[in-house]
């Protein structure tokens, strides 16, 4: 590799190294994902040990970003979703969705530590720890018309049930970052599949690299949260949205095209997340699609097609957030870096994520222990497979 192919895949390396730290400080930490694991796993097993014949069955699982690992925290808050189903794999459509969900709030509300946290949602129940996180808890039976394990939820009314699938969604988007791309070096390693429960399924295990997909998604959800940080409107795209189009786009790149770095395939994956979207004219008006894969009748965009607002608002955003990594894929310099990761993540986290790698590489170098290492990216020690780092290289600062 000549010395000018070097010092880019150097760059390149040493940029995606930030991108994994600066999405570490954006998601819950290892504390908070403790706390909420315990929390979880007790409200489970009340919920589970219910004498009630209705919810003798009652079966706790994740759902959403926790459950897929994608999760990032509100900006200026601590506090972040985590998001439950309470299934019944006993009952039928005989069962009214206001019925189940007020018989889970009994059992709720009995008792005495989960009473003064219950706040009633249309679709859910909400158990509000305070400066910590909520439990979001969705009632859902099967659906005898999906063929792919799908289940019903309440509609906003509780007067329907309507169609998800929470557990073959997160299947699909789990064998979706299992896949490798071609590229050069490997940004990380796929989430393990959670083991599952018949009651209480397990809290799934913090792992430290995520992989591609993950992160991307996470990068797209911090920035809309960015960009959208004074919306009153409910202009903000979904998170459904963004990680079902991101998933999709990183199937499609990983599976047709070969990167030379992280980088580009981030960027291309974020480009072709429109291409994944359907359209249709009905009586002259755009109407706009995107089908859940896992069960028939979901359609995450739907809120589109009443609110076409929200339509020119993702594509105003997504133009936005392409031409932010492409600016940082490009950047040069410590301070430019610093502040296009504040334009994609805000100023806080990417002030941490560039101070403290700041502080381990000006230690390493004054100490003649920086290196660089492919899968590993910028190292402060040694390795068999390291390459020392000549001085004034970091992110093209030197000649």
């Amino acid at each position: 590799m000549n010395y000018i192919a070097e010092r880019a895949q150097l760059r390149q390396t040493q940029l995606v190294g930030l991108i994994e730290e600066v999405c570490q400080y954006v998601e819950p930490s290892s504390y908070q994902r403790d706390l909420a694991k315990q929390r979880y796993e007790r409200v489970g097993d009340w919920l589970a040990r219910s004498d009630d014949w209705l919810l003798a069955s009652i079966a706790i699982r994740l759902q959403g970003s926790v459950a897929i690992g994608t999760a990032v925290k509100p900006i200026g808050a601590n506090e972040h979703d985590v998001d439950l189903v309470a299934h019944v794999p006993d009952l039928d459509l005989a069962v009214s969705p206001a019925l189940l969900k007020q018989r889970i709030g009994d059992r709720l509300r009995s008792n005495g530590n989960y009473a003064g946290l219950l706040v009633e949602m249309p679709r859910c129940w909400r158990l509000d720890y305070a400066n910590e996180f909520h439990l979001d808890i969705t009632p859902s039976i099967p659906n005898p018309e999906c063929r792919l394990g799908g289940e019903l939820v309440p509609d906003k009314t509780l007067k329907m049930w309507k169609a998800s699938n929470p557990q073959g969604y997160r299947a699909k988007f789990e064998r979706r970052a299992a896949l490798l791309p071609r590229i050069r070096s490997v940004f990380g390693k796929a989430f393990d599949s959670a083991r599952s429960d018949a009651q209480v399924e397990p809290y799934p295990e913090e792992k430290r690299l995520k992989g591609i997909l993950r992160r991307i998604v996470q990068i797209a959800k911090r920035h809309r949260d960015v960009h959208f940080i004074d919306d009153d409107q409910g202009l903000a795209p979904l998170s459904i949205i963004i990680t079902t189009l991101a998933s999709r786009a990183y199937e499609m790149c990983v599976s047709t095209s070969e990167y030379d770095n992280e980088l580009d395939l981030i960027v291309d994956v974020l480009s072709r997340m429109p291409q994944m979207l359907q359209t249709s004219t009905v009586e002259g008006r755009v109407m706009w699609c995107l089908w859940n894969q896992t069960t028939a009748g979901e359609n995450f965009c739907e809120k589109w097609n009443k609110h076409p607002e929200r339509a020119s608002a993702f594509f105003a955003w997504h133009c936005k957030v392409v031409a932010d990594v492409e600016h940082l894929a490009g950047a040069r310099g410590l301070d430019q870096v610093r502040r296009l990761l504040g334009d994609i993540f805000g100023t806080a986290p990417a002030n941490k994520a560039m101070d403290s790698l700041t502080e381990r590489v000006d230690t390493a170098r004054a100490t003649n222990r920086l290196s660089v290492s492919r899968p590993a990216g910028l190292i402060v020690g040694t390795a068999a497979s390291a390459t020392p780092v000549r001085a004034n290289t970091f992110f093209g600062d030197g000649p």
